[in-house]
Protein backbone atom coordinates (compact mmCIF):
# COMPACT_ATOMS: atom_id res chain seq x y z
CA UNK A 1 0.00 0.00 0.00
CA UNK A 2 1.57 3.19 -1.34
CA UNK A 3 2.94 5.72 1.70
CA UNK A 4 -0.18 8.41 0.59
CA UNK A 5 -2.87 5.90 1.46
CA UNK A 6 -1.80 5.41 4.52
CA UNK A 7 -1.49 8.12 5.49
CA UNK A 8 -5.12 9.27 4.01
CA UNK A 9 -6.68 6.62 6.01
CA UNK A 10 -4.76 6.45 9.16
CA UNK A 11 -5.82 10.49 9.04
CA UNK A 12 -9.42 9.97 8.77
CA UNK A 13 -9.30 7.39 11.48
CA UNK A 14 -8.04 9.69 13.98
CA UNK A 15 -10.01 12.48 12.48
CA UNK A 16 -13.07 10.09 13.38
CA UNK A 17 -11.68 8.87 16.53
CA UNK A 18 -11.05 12.52 17.54
CA UNK A 19 -14.39 14.01 16.31
CA UNK A 20 -16.87 11.22 18.12
CA UNK A 21 -14.60 10.94 21.41
CA UNK A 22 -13.26 14.61 21.79
CA UNK A 23 -10.30 14.52 24.19
CA UNK A 24 -7.81 11.17 23.24
CA UNK A 25 -8.49 10.59 19.95
CA UNK A 26 -5.51 12.17 18.85
CA UNK A 27 -2.96 9.58 21.03
CA UNK A 28 -3.05 7.52 17.89
CA UNK A 29 -1.41 9.84 15.60
CA UNK A 30 2.40 9.03 17.02
CA UNK A 31 1.74 5.36 16.57
CA UNK A 32 0.59 5.51 13.31
CA UNK A 33 3.24 7.51 12.18
CA UNK A 34 5.98 5.29 13.76
CA UNK A 35 4.38 2.21 12.96
CA UNK A 36 2.50 2.67 9.61
CA UNK A 37 4.67 5.33 8.05
CA UNK A 38 7.90 4.88 9.23
CA UNK A 39 8.70 8.32 11.12
CA UNK A 40 11.25 7.97 14.19
CA UNK A 41 10.01 8.57 17.49
CA UNK A 42 11.20 12.07 17.84
CA UNK A 43 9.69 13.32 14.07
CA UNK A 44 6.44 11.68 14.89
CA UNK A 45 6.16 13.72 17.91
CA UNK A 46 6.96 16.76 16.31
CA UNK A 47 4.16 15.73 12.96
CA UNK A 48 2.09 15.11 15.78
CA UNK A 49 2.06 18.34 17.07
CA UNK A 50 1.17 19.90 13.92
CA UNK A 51 -2.01 17.45 12.98
CA UNK A 52 -2.73 18.02 16.97
CA UNK A 53 -2.80 22.00 15.95
CA UNK A 54 -4.76 21.87 12.97
CA UNK A 55 -7.59 19.50 14.06
CA UNK A 56 -7.94 21.08 17.73
CA UNK A 57 -8.42 24.60 15.87
CA UNK A 58 -10.84 23.33 13.50
CA UNK A 59 -12.79 21.90 16.31
CA UNK A 60 -11.94 25.30 18.67
CA UNK A 61 -13.79 27.26 15.63
CA UNK A 62 -16.83 24.96 15.72
CA UNK A 63 -16.77 24.82 19.41
CA UNK A 64 -16.38 28.73 19.63
CA UNK A 65 -19.50 29.52 17.16
CA UNK A 66 -21.62 27.79 19.53
CA UNK A 67 -20.32 29.54 22.14
CA UNK A 68 -18.48 26.88 24.32
CA UNK A 69 -15.14 28.12 24.66
CA UNK A 70 -14.82 30.43 28.06
CA UNK A 71 -12.18 32.34 26.14
CA UNK A 72 -10.54 34.41 29.67
CA UNK A 73 -10.47 30.87 31.56
CA UNK A 74 -8.37 29.17 28.95
CA UNK A 75 -6.30 31.45 27.85
CA UNK A 76 -4.62 31.84 31.85
CA UNK A 77 -4.80 27.72 32.08
CA UNK A 78 -2.65 28.12 28.36
CA UNK A 79 -0.64 30.21 29.49
CA UNK A 80 0.90 27.94 32.63
CA UNK A 81 1.63 25.13 29.56
CA UNK A 82 3.22 27.60 27.75
CA UNK A 83 6.80 27.60 29.28
CA UNK A 84 6.75 23.84 30.72
CA UNK A 85 5.07 23.27 26.63
CA UNK A 86 8.97 24.54 25.55
CA UNK A 87 10.61 23.02 27.80
CA UNK A 88 9.40 19.95 27.40
CA UNK A 89 9.60 20.17 23.28
CA UNK A 90 13.37 20.92 23.45
CA UNK A 91 13.73 18.22 25.61
CA UNK A 92 12.20 15.54 23.56
CA UNK A 93 14.34 15.99 20.79
CA UNK A 94 17.16 14.91 23.21
CA UNK A 95 16.25 11.84 24.90
CA UNK A 96 16.74 8.65 23.51
CA UNK A 97 14.07 6.98 21.14
CA UNK A 98 13.33 4.01 23.26
CA UNK A 99 12.07 6.67 26.48
CA UNK A 100 10.93 8.41 24.21
CA UNK A 101 8.46 5.54 23.08
CA UNK A 102 7.65 4.25 26.31
CA UNK A 103 7.19 7.54 28.17
CA UNK A 104 4.32 7.57 25.43
CA UNK A 105 3.29 4.04 25.86
CA UNK A 106 2.19 4.87 29.31
CA UNK A 107 0.42 8.00 28.21
CA UNK A 108 -1.78 6.52 25.96
CA UNK A 109 -2.26 3.41 28.74
CA UNK A 110 -3.34 6.54 30.88
CA UNK A 111 -5.50 7.41 28.28
CA UNK A 112 -7.35 4.28 27.90
CA UNK A 113 -7.78 3.80 31.72
CA UNK A 114 -9.21 7.08 31.78
CA UNK A 115 -11.99 6.19 29.27
CA UNK A 116 -12.50 2.58 31.00
CA UNK A 117 -13.34 4.43 34.65
CA UNK A 118 -14.60 7.42 33.20
CA UNK A 119 -18.33 7.89 35.25
CA UNK A 120 -20.96 9.73 33.42
CA UNK A 121 -20.63 13.00 33.43
CA UNK A 122 -22.43 15.36 36.11
CA UNK A 123 -25.30 17.25 34.85
CA UNK A 124 -25.16 21.09 34.57
CA UNK A 125 -25.78 22.75 37.83
CA UNK A 126 -29.51 23.99 38.87
CA UNK A 127 -30.12 27.20 37.84
CA UNK A 128 -28.58 29.81 40.83
CA UNK A 129 -25.85 26.95 42.29
CA UNK A 130 -23.21 28.44 42.56
CA UNK A 131 -19.71 26.98 40.91
CA UNK A 132 -16.80 25.41 42.67
CA UNK A 133 -14.08 27.95 43.51
CA UNK A 134 -11.17 28.13 41.30
CA UNK A 135 -7.77 27.60 43.30
CA UNK A 136 -4.99 29.31 41.41
CA UNK A 137 -2.34 27.06 42.59
CA UNK A 138 -4.26 23.81 41.18
CA UNK A 139 -5.63 25.49 38.33
CA UNK A 140 -1.74 26.63 37.38
CA UNK A 141 -0.15 22.51 38.40
CA UNK A 142 -2.49 21.38 36.21
CA UNK A 143 -1.94 24.06 32.85
CA UNK A 144 1.82 22.73 33.65
CA UNK A 145 1.40 19.06 33.71
CA UNK A 146 -0.84 19.38 30.59
CA UNK A 147 1.60 21.83 28.83
CA UNK A 148 4.72 19.45 29.68
CA UNK A 149 3.02 16.27 28.15
CA UNK A 150 1.36 18.82 24.84
CA UNK A 151 5.59 19.35 24.14
CA UNK A 152 7.28 16.24 25.09
CA UNK A 153 4.83 13.64 23.54
CA UNK A 154 3.29 15.40 20.61
CA UNK A 155 -0.23 14.34 21.86
CA UNK A 156 -3.12 17.14 22.87
CA UNK A 157 -3.79 15.54 25.97
CA UNK A 158 -7.89 16.60 26.04
CA UNK A 159 -8.35 13.56 28.10
CA UNK A 160 -6.39 15.21 30.83
CA UNK A 161 -7.63 18.94 30.25
CA UNK A 162 -11.27 18.04 30.08
CA UNK A 163 -11.71 16.85 33.75
CA UNK A 164 -8.91 19.48 35.10
CA UNK A 165 -10.89 22.03 33.62
CA UNK A 166 -14.31 20.78 35.22
CA UNK A 167 -12.56 19.70 38.39
CA UNK A 168 -10.45 22.49 38.91
CA UNK A 169 -11.85 25.53 37.49
CA UNK A 170 -15.90 24.08 37.49
CA UNK A 171 -16.31 24.67 33.89
CA UNK A 172 -19.43 22.56 32.94
CA UNK A 173 -18.68 19.78 30.82
CA UNK A 174 -19.93 21.27 27.13
CA UNK A 175 -17.90 24.97 28.04
CA UNK A 176 -14.31 22.35 29.67
CA UNK A 177 -14.53 20.21 26.19
CA UNK A 178 -14.59 23.79 23.88
CA UNK A 179 -11.93 25.65 26.62
CA UNK A 180 -9.47 21.91 26.28
CA UNK A 181 -9.95 23.13 22.83
CA UNK A 182 -8.36 26.15 22.88
CA UNK A 183 -5.68 24.84 25.38
CA UNK A 184 -4.31 22.20 22.98
CA UNK A 185 -4.18 24.45 20.55
CA UNK A 186 -2.11 27.30 22.44
CA UNK A 187 0.14 24.04 23.58
CA UNK A 188 0.67 22.87 20.75
CA UNK A 189 1.48 25.99 19.24
CA UNK A 190 4.17 26.66 21.42
CA UNK A 191 5.71 23.68 21.37
CA UNK A 192 5.71 23.44 17.74
CA UNK A 193 8.05 26.94 18.13
CA UNK A 194 10.57 25.38 19.96
CA UNK A 195 10.93 22.67 17.73
CA UNK A 196 11.36 24.49 14.92
CA UNK A 197 15.14 25.35 15.26
CA UNK A 198 16.03 21.33 15.86
CA UNK A 199 16.72 19.60 12.85
CA UNK A 200 14.13 16.80 13.04
CA UNK A 201 13.36 15.67 9.42
CA UNK A 202 9.42 17.34 8.26
CA UNK A 203 8.15 14.75 5.75
CA UNK A 204 5.04 17.23 4.28
CA UNK A 205 4.30 14.66 1.86
CA UNK A 206 2.98 12.81 4.50
CA UNK A 207 2.14 14.97 7.13
CA UNK A 208 -0.39 17.09 5.01
CA UNK A 209 -2.38 14.65 3.78
CA UNK A 210 -2.50 12.91 6.94
CA UNK A 211 -3.56 16.30 8.28
CA UNK A 212 -5.97 16.98 5.97
CA UNK A 213 -7.62 13.29 6.50
CA UNK A 214 -7.86 13.93 9.99
CA UNK A 215 -9.66 17.60 9.64
CA UNK A 216 -12.21 15.98 7.56
CA UNK A 217 -12.48 13.25 9.78
CA UNK A 218 -13.25 15.23 12.97
CA UNK A 219 -16.48 16.84 10.83
CA UNK A 220 -17.92 13.21 10.02
CA UNK A 221 -16.62 11.88 13.70
CA UNK A 222 -19.18 14.54 15.26
CA UNK A 223 -21.85 12.76 12.94
CA UNK A 224 -21.10 8.94 13.76
CA UNK A 225 -21.01 9.92 17.96
CA UNK A 226 -24.63 10.99 17.37
CA UNK A 227 -25.52 6.97 16.02
CA UNK A 228 -23.50 5.38 18.21
CA UNK A 229 -23.46 4.85 22.46
CA UNK A 230 -21.25 7.12 23.76
CA UNK A 231 -20.14 4.83 26.23
CA UNK A 232 -19.84 1.76 24.32
CA UNK A 233 -17.77 4.18 21.34
CA UNK A 234 -14.93 5.01 23.99
CA UNK A 235 -14.90 1.59 25.52
CA UNK A 236 -14.28 0.29 21.90
CA UNK A 237 -11.36 3.25 21.69
CA UNK A 238 -9.82 2.56 25.05
CA UNK A 239 -9.28 -1.42 23.93
CA UNK A 240 -7.58 -0.55 20.92
CA UNK A 241 -5.57 2.18 22.79
CA UNK A 242 -4.81 -0.01 25.43
CA UNK A 243 -3.14 -2.58 22.41
CA UNK A 244 -1.23 0.01 20.89
CA UNK A 245 0.44 1.36 24.72
CA UNK A 246 1.41 -2.65 24.84
CA UNK A 247 2.63 -2.89 21.28
CA UNK A 248 4.77 0.12 22.51
CA UNK A 249 5.72 -0.42 25.29
CA UNK A 250 6.57 -4.37 24.26
CA UNK A 251 9.07 -2.56 21.66
CA UNK A 252 10.32 0.15 24.03
CA UNK A 253 11.64 -2.82 26.27
CA UNK A 254 13.76 -4.65 23.44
Amino acid sequence: MSTLILALAAGAVIGLALGALGGGGSVLAVPALIYLLGFTPAAATTASLIIVTATSATALYTHATSGNVRWKTGALFAAAGIPPALAAATLATRVPEPVLTAAFAATAGLAAWRMFAAPAPDPDPAPGQQPRPVRPARAAGAGAGLGSITGFLGVGGGFLAVPALVSVLGLRMRAAVGTSLLVITVNSLAALAARTGTHTPLHWAVIAPFTGAAVLGAWDGKRLAAKISGPALQRTFAAVLLAVAALMLTDALH
